[in-house]
């Protein structure tokens, strides 16, 4: 095979055109040998990272939360084309300790500029340690409410209750009273609701008892609460607050309002509201008395 690119050679060197010229330099045995060598570590390195993100993606998600899987799975492919890029560069001669060199000069002017991603990230790292949210946790920070999406080393991004996208940088996240609504697996609401004066208090609190029970979403235990909550101006201030299962927030809200409608209606008592009385003086004979 060597005598045939031999004779390949000797009838391409004839001509000077630039195919015959690459033909003779580059399609050489040991040239050739060397691409396959530089294809099969390729092809290596591309088959080990997909067995690593395939063996990171099989773990369940109740030993290995979705966020931390993700963050993982970022940086292992950051590693990957790191790697890749590296041995790209060692194939062209071109050493690393002057890259390192280079880098070290333009790391301290890129620092300055980086300052605020620098933050995110190091913010990123205690949010995913924290375990303080997820994906599919309802939050508010800084006044913005919304359902996490997606939680990145840089942000996280949470859709609102009117379907808008809002990113939040994690240095704001660290930097603000975080409140995940959906950590724990219940929930409680609280409903003030008032009844006038005239009403007998004792009946009142027994009545408004009777209104979780209305409701095939509250939970027995823990128990649901009712209390006075102070004197208003139109009427005596109650309170009733019961659990359920952060799934059925809506439906137990619904439920809620309409049993203690349903049981006020029935004991005929009164909730009052506010009103203004309004009195017309005659002025003519207001004058005429005069």
């Amino acid at each position: 095979m060597d005598e045939s690119f031999e004779m390949m050679q000797d009838v391409f060197r004839s001509g000077t055109s630039p195919i015959k010229e690459f033909i003779c330099n580059y399609v050489t045995i040991p040239y050739i040998m060397k691409l396959v060598a530089i294809a099969i570590v390729l092809v290596v390195l591309f088959v080990l990272y997909r067995i690593i993100i395939r063996m990171l993606k099989s773990i369940p998600e109740d030993k290995l939360k979705p966020q931390i899987s993700g963050l993982i799975e970022k940086i292992i492919t950051y590693l990957y084309y790191i790697a890749v890029f590296m041995y790209i560069l060692g194939l062209f001669g071109i050493k690393f300790s002057a890259i390192w060199g280079a880098a070290g000069i333009a790391g301290i002017a890129i620092g300055f500029a980086a300052q605020t991603s620098v933050s995110n990230i190091i913010s990123g790292l205690f949010i995913v340690g924290d375990h303080a949210m997820q994906i599919g946790d309802f939050i508010t920070v800084g006044g913005v409410t919304g359902t996490v999406d997606y939680i990145s080393l840089l942000s996280v991004k949470i859709h609102t209750t009117d379907n808008q996208l809002v990113r939040i940088p994690n240095s704001s996240i660290i930097n603000n009273n975080l409140t995940n609504t959906t950590y724990y697996p219940i929930r409680r609401i609280q409903i003030g609701v008032s009844v006038s004066y005239d009403t007998d208090m004792s009946f009142a609190l027994e009545t408004l008892k009777k209104a979780p029970a209305l409701c095939p979403t509250v939970l027995s235990d823990p128990a649901p609460g009712v209390w006075f909550d102070g004197f208003g101006e139109s009427g005596i201030n109650m309170t009733l607050a019961v659990w359920f299962n952060k799934a059925d927030f809506l439906q137990t809200k619904n439920d809620a309002f309409i049993a203690v409608k349903k049981v006020f209606d029935e004991a005929h008592i009164k909730i009052p509201y506010a009103h203004i009385d309004v009195s017309i003086v005659d002025d003519v004979n207001l004058i005429a008395k005069k």
